[in-house]
């Protein structure tokens, strides 16, 4: 089993940055991928950022050269750098892990809550 529990959610304006964290606990073989996935209501979720064990990434094309994710092994946490954000950012935010992983939502097993994330023009 794994717990996730994401933080650092709010309101900024266009072009602002915001961190969002996910604390993250449970067995390590049960979160080799890990990953960043945001919804909009009506929306399918989506894919933001994916990172492995081994510190590979992926982006969704939408937030390449804006968003960064990145992973602290020590303390549990996996971070997401949001910088030059835009109104189509706006969206609820979650955090989720997967002993295998992928780019698509349905292949992670274990979820956060979410954290909100609005970008206004």
């Amino acid at each position: 089993q794994v717990q996730l529990q994401e933080s650092g959610g709010g309101s900024v304006q266009s072009g602002g940055s915001l961190r969002l964290s996910c604390a993250v606990s449970g067995n390590s073989a049960d979160r080799r991928y890990m990953g960043w996935f945001r919804q909009v209501p009506g929306k399918e979720r989506e894919e933001v950022a994916t990172i492995d064990s081994d510190g590979r990434t992926t982006y969704a094309d939408s937030v390449k050269g804006r968003f960064t994710v990145s992973h602290d092994n020590a303390k549990n946490i996996m971070f997401l750098q949001m910088n030059s954000l835009k109104p189509e950012d706006t969206a609820m935010y979650l955090c989720a892990a997967d002993p295998y992983g992928g780019v698509w939502w349905f292949q992670y097993d274990y979820w956060g809550q979410g954290t909100q994330v609005t970008v206004s023009s």
